[in-house]
């Protein structure tokens, strides 16, 4: 990373002064790209846990109608048989 702006920082400086400035860019931009392969991996895990939710969401909805469809059936047979119950 010896970017424009640092050789005209480390112009001004003795050698030794200058090669620590360098070891410190250097340091610096290797954290940077640490931290940008985090943040990617971050928005791809993120990415992943909402396509996650999604599909939960989906498979949510579609549990609570077939349990709301079995409670209505059963619902009804009970009718059927107290009416059967009552007829006897």
């Amino acid at each position: 990373m010896t970017a424009f702006g640092a050789v005209t920082i480390v112009a001004g400086m003795d050698e030794g002064t200058a090669h620590g400035v360098d070891v410190e860019l250097k340091r610096l931009e290797r954290r940077l790209e640490e931290l940008v392969a985090v943040c990617r991996q971050l928005k791809e895990e993120n990415r992943s846990l909402r396509q996650r939710q999604d599909t939960l969401m989906v498979e949510r909805a579609s549990l609570m109608q077939k349990n709301e469809q079995v409670r209505t059936r059963v619902e009804a047979m009970i009718g059927r048989l107290k009416t059967m119950e009552q007829g006897s």
